[in-house]
This record gives C-alpha cells, structure tokens and sequence, in this order.
C-alpha cells in the first residue's frame, strides 16, 4: 500500500512555497482544510540553532538548510507509506532545495505565492510573534530561483486574498473536496 490511499488512488504531496510572508501557512492550511491533506509547517521541522539563527537576522546557508529538507521530504515520503496525503508550508525557494523535497514522497507538486515585495513586506509587518524578521525578505527575494518549465509548479498571486488562494490552488491542482477526516 506504499504510497496509496485506503481507496488504491495515489497519495498527493503539495508544496506551498514561497518567500516568508506570502501567506504559505495560511493557504497551506486552508488547503488541509479543504480537501483533508495532512498539514505541516516546515518551519517546525527546523533546529533550535536554525531558529537562534534566523531570529538575530542571520540567513540559513545551505549547510543549515539541507538536512532540514531532508527531515522535510522523509516526513513527506513517511506520510504517503502510510497512505496519508500531505500539504506542507516551505519556503522551497532553490531549484536545488525542490529537488530534495522531491526525493522523499513519489510525487512532489508546488504552488508558489509571487508577488510585488511590497505587497509581501506589508504583511510581514503585521504579523506578530514570528521569528523570521522582515529584514531577511531581501536575501529571500535574492535567493528565490524561479520554477522552470519542467518543474511542475502552480504559481499564484499573493496579491489575492486568502481564501482566493486556497480556492485557486485546489481548483488548480485538482484536489478533491474532503469527505471525510483521515481518508486523504
């Protein structure tokens, strides 16, 4: 049953990605609400010295970042062995870092949240209680690498409203409605 759901139809494993700001937990979260996948924030998974870190302002490099994607993509590939489809909150800005994610579960698809950096530092100075500081958008903005065109990615607008988001990834990717809790 490795990768299948109860119902023999494959486990989908979604992505939402994006910039810090962009609404990735919100719409990721909206996405489980929906359709029943699974939900978790990659924010989560990272170590206490990653968070120290990023709080004081200092971006991840690579070094920091790999063997999070790694946890990332083997939390993903563990929830499809057990027929669980999923939907995770992860930046995902390198090519490089979609591609580890990309090696946990059979199948990996993206939505991205784009849109102007002013609409993105708008809302990250209003949120409260979130260590990645809006001075660290700039080294995002430089580090994102945008999908190419064999990278199968659903790029929407963060200038969209929550709700929009969530409904457009749905529709985008063809996820099925929920049916009830624990069969995705």
């Amino acid at each position: 049953m490795t990768g299948e759901r109860g119902d023999g139809q494959p486990t989908r494993h979604v992505v939402v990605m994006g910039v810090s700001g962009a609404g990735k937990t919100t719409v990721a979260r909206g996405i489980s609400e929906a359709t029943g996948l699974m939900f978790a924030e990659a924010d989560e998974f990272h170590s206490a010295a990653n968070v120290a870190r990023m709080r004081s302002g200092v971006p991840l490099d690579d070094d920091a970042r790999w063997p999070w994607l790694r946890d990332l993509a083997a939390w993903m590939a563990e929830r499809g062995a057990e027929g669980r489809s999923t939907v995770l909150a992860c930046s995902a800005l390198r090519r490089s870092y979609r591609d580890v994610l990309r090696q946990g579960p059979p199948s990996v698809e993206f939505v991205h949240l784009d849109g102007s950096a002013e609409v993105i530092r708008d809302r990250m100075s209003r949120r409260a209680g979130h260590y990645m500081p809006a001075s660290l958008l700039e080294s995002q903005l430089a580090t994102l690498e945008r999908a190419e065109p064999d990278e199968s990615v659903l790029v929407l607008d963060v200038a969209l409203g929550a709700d929009e988001l969530v409904a457009a990834a749905v529709d985008g990717l063809g996820l099925p409605a929920a049916t009830a809790v624990g069969e995705r």
